[in-house]
């Protein structure tokens, strides 16, 4: 049986981003909040886009004014007023300055930008109090950026800043990476809809929606394909399709060792490439990957065979599959999982066959993490204390014991 590591290796070795031409789409300057920037990025103006002052105050020569102070003041004639947006007309000569607003352009002459605040104004002149350094308050043309330098690097998400970033630079279509198409269906004669009344012996199938809501959270497109009875006929239809359609398959139950376990078997029929079947981890344990190589077109088809119990669906989800969504989906770095060292509120044990997953709370308390353990039985069939959970905490191989108070690793979870 692999570890959790061993696991973790040959799925992201497995993975093939998208990066071809064929996977980029152009999208709007709000359309492309959230997506994976595709190319790089040029701008063809300099940032700032010219010589411009960072306060209110009064553009000055230096000169005029080097070593003034309240007891030998400088002062000026005030020639111009200059604010944003407009262009000065007037250049600034020996004894003369221009008074000035922030993010307004430095007239011809100038060289330094005096604050308001240490100055004095009377009509048409200025005394200026304190003499600031040489260049001070301007912000050159070109400081931030130049233009033909690059402003965005591929394979970044974009928000809110980034937004910015393009808009400033008039960048107003936006190359992007494709959503990855993610088909998920559930399996299993018991299972039944929401919409539907229970009888005896059925279960509400929750795992499609909480995969649907993930697969959706991690950028990605959900496809839901229902729920497919144990019938190796229309479960092997059900594959196809969704092989078909798809860039990654993820189905939940079936991947077991009962007699109605027929999803392994039905992917070797076609075609595709087994790398495991089990993981020495809990919960999760019956967790199917293999990979599909049907065209040189297309990059390797995933495909994750889920555990059924709800917890262990979202865990392997959380631990396996999120991580390869987000590396497939053109992401350059950050893809990784993020986990955090945090003080436990509770003890809790395992046998140490496995690594162990424990669900719960993890606050940032005083600049320093701590997880608290949900409560109620921690069970892979419990889906009701999986609320709100937000880390998983980590027992390893060998561990058996954690006390209260005892420093352990956390999965940050979303």
């Amino acid at each position: 049986m692999l570890s959790v590591q061993q696991a973790e290796q040959i799925i992201i070795n497995s993975v093939q981003p998208l990066a071809t031409e064929r996977d980029i789409e152009i999208v709007d300057l709000l359309g492309a909040s959230g997506r994976i920037l595709a190319q790089e990025i040029i701008s063809q103006l300099d940032f700032p886009h010219w010589d411009n002052s960072a306060m209110d105050g009064y553009a000055v020569r230096h000169a005029d004014i080097a070593g003034c102070n309240a007891e030998n003041p400088a002062i000026l004639e005030i020639i111009a007023e200059i604010p944003a947006g407009k262009t000065p007309h007037k250049s600034i000569l020996p004894g003369q300055a221009a008074r000035i607003f922030t993010g307004a352009m430095m007239p011809a002459g100038a060289d330094t930008v005096v604050m308001q605040e240490v100055t004095q104004r009377s009509g048409n002149s200025v005394t200026i109090l304190d003499a600031p350094a040489p260049q001070a308050f301007v912000r050159h043309q070109g400081s931030f950026s130049q233009a033909g330098t690059a402003l965005l690097s591929p394979g970044i998400s974009i928000g809110a800043t980034e937004i910015a970033v393009l808009a400033s630079a008039q960048c107003i279509q936006i190359p992007v990476y494709r959503r990855p198409v993610v088909a998920i269906f559930s399996t299993g004669d018991e299972l039944v809809t929401p919409d539907r009344p229970l009888k005896p012996g059925q279960l509400v199938d929750s795992n499609q929606y909480a995969l649907a809501t993930l697969v959706t959270q991690t950028g990605a497109i959900p496809k839901m394909l229902g729920i497919i009875p144990d019938d190796p006929e229309l479960l092997k239809n059900t594959i196809s399709q969704a092989l078909e359609s798809a860039d990654i398959v993820i189905s939940s139950g079936g991947v077991s060792v009962g007699d109605y376990d027929f999803v392994d078997r039905i992917l070797s029929s076609l075609g595709g490439e087994i790398h495991f079947r089990a993981i020495a981890v809990k919960p999760g344990k019956p967790l199917t990957f293999a990979t599909f190589n049907f065209s040189s077109e297309r990059s390797s088809i995933l495909y994750f065979g889920l555990p059924g119990n709800p917890v262990s669906s979202l865990v392997t989800f959380w631990r396996f599959v999120q991580p390869a969504i987000r590396k497939f989906s053109g992401i350059s770095d950050f893809w990784q999982p993020i986990f955090v060292k945090a003080k436990t509120q509770h003890s809790f044990k395992s046998d140490g066959k496995k690594e162990s997953y424990f669900w719960g709370q993890l606050h940032l308390v005083n600049g320093e993490y701590e997880f608290t353990l949900a409560g109620g039985s921690q069970n892979s069939g419990n889906l009701i204390n999986l609320a709100q959970t937000n880390g998983l905490a980590i027992l390893p191989v060998g561990k058996t014991l954690v006390n209260v108070g005892d420093l352990v690793q956390v999965l940050q979870v979303q």
